[in-house]
């Protein structure tokens, strides 16, 4: 083969390119076309509408995003859920994000979330934040089942046979809390995350409340919370559970961003003896400030993030190695094409993953937790859920968690669907339309205090 004929088979000619996209702007002004990325061999594709589905089949309001394309069953699927603002995400996904989609290319990922991100000028937050993702999330699910491959397999494929996870224990005593680490590491998990009540006070995360048995509007109003007793506890805790659990099981504990950030440094200090994975969220996102404090005080791993949704409040934590897991609500900072960008920065400087994922997590975003997790080279560990029948039901393919460890389905995109006929059997039907006792979190003396 002579040199014309090798430029003509890749479609060139001696002294002509031909470019990937034809711009149609310059000086007659007129509209200049985004890139074209459909392969040639292939019709063109367009995005013809996105749906906005709510349910809570385990009684947790859940946002799910459906983008639907010009081919026959081609559509894919979308984690959006702020559960406390479920209904404000779709009404951004309906009224604003989908009159812009119609007609865009689903495969065009990269262009279609940056062109999204500054679809309003005011950016950033957990609305806009989820509603983008649920629209990246459903991309890469129809850009998978486009290619026949799982997203794992788009995102390099896998480094790990499969996920280590980690599980929740709680209790009102150091008995309680014991009984249910042991009843994780019976159930093959290698990492548990310990949580214990403070008595009288509602210690979230430990499955207790100041008022047991009064509606939740009530419940919001007398709820209470004093750091200084909590601090005191948890160190008991983690040596109470050293003494009888031995040094095999990884612990894990998380602060949920509640305590001011002097008594956060002390009890990573106190905590030191016992060895723990990570101490989560000693600050938060507004005290981010005290991490380079902490950091030259304690050899306590610090894992931070699910609160975050604007880069500058990661990048320098990352940069500056001032913690060891980032734990990012995926769908807040919006959605998979994001989130892959933060665990390749985080990488160049040993931070290691741990995405959010407990209850509020859809089983669609616990799917693209789980290809990410695979195609991770510096993946950590990952927070996970064992769903309820009803949750299997409306969202058939759910990640399978066995011995401890998340599997993904080989199945082309993020191996999962959803029922919609069933999920509209769980609806959103709450009154008041969302959690009353966040915001009403208080002192002793009345005072508002974060949740």
């Amino acid at each position: 083969m002579d040199r014309r004929q090798w430029l003509q088979r890749l479609g060139l000619s001696a002294g002509v390119i031909s470019l990937p996209f034809v711009s149609a702007g310059g000086a007659s002004g007129q509209e200049t076309k985004p890139p074209d990325v459909t392969p040639r061999h292939l019709p063109p594709l367009k995005i013809t509408d996105v749906k906005t589905i709510l349910t809570a089949p385990a009684g947790i309001r859940l946002v799910v995003v459906k983008v639907l394309t010009n081919e026959p069953g081609l559509y894919g699927l979308g984690c959006a859920t702020f559960t406390q603002r479920a209904r404000v995400v779709k009404t951004a996904v309906d009224e604003f994000l989908r009159p812009f989609l119609i007609g865009k290319n689903p495969l065009a990922i990269e262009d279609v979330w940056q062109s999204c991100y500054v679809s309003s000028y005011w950016r950033n937050g957990p609305v806009l934040g989820n509603a983008l993702s649920g629209v990246d999330m459903a991309l890469w699910d129809i850009l998978g089942k486009r290619a026949g491959m799982p997203v794992f397999q788009l995102l390099g494929g896998k480094c790990r046979n499969a996920v280590d996870t980690y599980r929740h224990a709680s209790g009102t005593n150091l008995k309680e809390v014991e009984d249910a680490v042991r009843k994780a590491m019976e159930a093959g998990f290698r990492h548990v995350r310990a949580q214990i009540g403070v008595e009288g006070q509602a210690t979230y995360g430990a499955g207790t409340s100041a008022v047991k048995g009064t509606s939740e509007t009530e419940r919001a109003r007398t709820e209470t919370w004093e750091p200084r007793q909590y601090t005191r506890l948890v160190p008991k805790m983690f040596e109470h559970l050293r003494v009888q659990l031995g040094d095999d099981v990884e612990l894990l504990h998380d602060t949920h961003e509640r305590i001011p950030p002097i008594l956060a440094m002390q009890l990573c200090r106190d905590l030191e003896p016992y060895k723990l994975f990570f101490l989560e969220d000693p600050f938060s996102p507004e005290d981010v400030g005290y991490f380079e404090k902490l950091r030259a005080l304690t050899s306590t791993p610090l894992a931070m993030g699910e609160l975050f949704n604007n880069p500058n409040e990661w990048l320098s934590l990352v940069s500056g190695r001032l913690i060891d897991f980032i734990r990012i609500h995926m769908s807040q900072i919006g959605g998979l094409t994001p989130a892959r960008k933060v665990a390749a920065l985080c990488e160049f400087f040993a931070v290691r993953t741990a995405w959010h994922g407990p209850g509020d997590v859809s089983p669609v975003g616990h799917a693209a937790n789980v290809h990410l997790d695979l195609a991770t080279p510096n993946f950590g560990v990952q927070e996970s859920r064992i769903f309820t029948q009803a949750e299997q039901d409306v969202f058939p393919g759910c990640p399978e968690l066995k011995n401890g460890y998340y599997y993904a389905s080989d199945r082309p995109g993020l191996g999962i669907d959803l029922n919609e006929e069933l999920a509209a059997k769980f609806p959103i039907t709450d009154d008041p339309p969302f959690d009353m006792r966040w915001g009403n979190l208080r002192r002793r003396d009345g005072a508002i205090t974060k949740p």
